[in-house]
């Protein structure tokens, strides 16, 4: 088995388990990528808890200016329809309110293969997306520089399979957070994070809108699971980072 999502770090323990794969030999490679020059890793300070009402209209606020300094050509990425539906609501209005004309290709409103196509076409576009974005979704090149993602994407509890497998591990004496709702979380939040940089000549900002990551004693464990991109918590450092990538942009094109 092959893949940049099986481990969580360098462990392959919970997929090996998942598996059944006891005594299996596995290896990490490190990315031909220069994270560390391609990517900047942003957790903007001050924000909500993740399941506050107010959670969804901070991300908004604080993806805004980062939206103007990329010219659009972003991804925001959600754990919820729900969450998709508000952040929607409030960036028609600010883009209204501040005269930004950047398209807005919400999922649900047309395949994802044709969002996509627009998406590399249009150059400037914001795509909302929720599950089916979080993988498989290529955007090489310059049309794609910021991925905003709301919440660290652990499964919702009330999922009876879940729920299912959570009361066995517990059952079996193991810690059912630890051992499943964690790396599960980590290798999502892996997958999300890869839309960004596909390519050794792609550059951009990822932006992940929950304090959990730097709060939390399990944040540093989901942090470590990313890419090594430099990180910041200051909106300065991914606006100029941003904003240099636009004017490259815009200098490269024909």
């Amino acid at each position: 088995f092959t893949s940049a999502t099986l481990a969580v770090g360098r462990d392959f323990s919970h997929y090996t388990g998942q598996m059944g794969l006891d005594g299996a030999h596995t290896g990490a490679w490190d990315s031909p990528f220069d994270y560390p020059t391609q990517g900047l890793l942003y957790v903007p300070r001050n924000l909500p808890a993740p399941n506050s009402q107010e959670h969804t209209d901070a991300v908004v606020g604080a993806a805004l200016p980062l939206l103007q300094a990329s010219g659009g050509r972003a991804f925001m990425l959600f754990t919820s329809l729900r969450a998709l539906a508000r952040a929607r609501e409030r960036l028609v209005e600010a883009f209204a309110r501040d005269g930004h004309e950047f398209p807005m290709l919400v999922q649900g409103e047309g395949s994802r293969s044709e969002l996509l196509v627009r998406f590399r076409e249009l150059g400037n576009a914001v795509l909302l997306g929720s599950a089916s974005f979080w993988e498989g979704v290529d955007v090489p090149g310059d049309a794609l520089s910021l991925v905003v993602i709301d919440k660290l994407p652990f499964a919702p509890p009330d999922d009876p399979l879940l729920a299912a497998r959570l009361d066995r591990l517990k059952a079996e004496g193991g810690n059912p957070f630890m051992a499943w709702q964690l790396p599960q979380a980590a290798i999502s939040l892996k997958q999300g994070a890869g839309r960004l940089i596909r390519t050794e000549t792609d550059r951009g900002v990822l932006v992940i809108c929950d304090p959990r990551l730097i709060d939390k004693p399990y944040g540093k464990r989901i942090w470590q699971s990313l890419p090594p991109m430099r990180r910041t918590r200051e909106a300065e450092d991914a606006v100029a980072f941003l904003r240099a990538l636009r004017v490259a942009a815009e200098q490269a094109a024909p």
